[in-house]
C-alpha cells in the first residue's frame, strides 16, 4: 500500500489551508496593525488566545500542513523540476522528515507557550 494519496492529502489541505489563513494573518500583522488601520491587541490579549487549547490545535494544525505542503512541492520540484527523480529515496524523506521536525517544533511552541 502507498502512502502517496495522504501525501497528497496533506499537500492539497495544507495549500489550502496556507491560502486562506496566511494571507489574513500577514495583512494583519504586517500592513493593518502596524500602519494604525485596526487598533492593535496587546500583547495579554494574544497571549490569552494563543493560551486557549483549541486555538493551539487550530495553529498547530495550519503549521503542519503548511510545512507539509511545502515539502511535498519542494520534493516535486528537485524531482521533477531538477530531474532528480532517481534520488526520491533520499529526497522524500529528507523533505516530509522536516515537515515532521518543524511540526514537532511547532507543537513544542504552542505547548510551552
Amino acid at each position: 500500500m502507498s502512502a502517496e494519496p495522504f501525501v497528497w492529502l496533506l499537500f492539497s489541505s495544507g495549500g489550502m489551508v496556507a491560502a486562506l489563513v496566511v494571507p489574513v494573518l500577514l495583512f494583519l500583522f504586517g500592513l493593518a496593525f502596524p500602519l494604525g488601520w485596526l487598533g492593535a491587541p496587546d500583547h495579554t490579549h494574544l497571549l490569552a488566545i494563543v493560551r486557549n487549547p483549541l486555538t493551539k490545535l487550530v495553529l498547530l494544525g495550519v503549521s503542519t500542513l503548511a510545512l507539509f505542503h511545502g515539502a511535498h512541492r519542494f520534493r516535486f520540484v528537485l524531482e521533477h523540476g531538477l530531474q532528480l527523480g532517481r534520488f526520491d529515496r533520499v529526497i522524500a524523506p529528507c523533505c516530509y522528515g522536516t515537515a515532521v521536525l518543524g511540526s514537532a517544533a511547532a507543537g513544542w511552541v504552542l505547548l510551552t507557550a
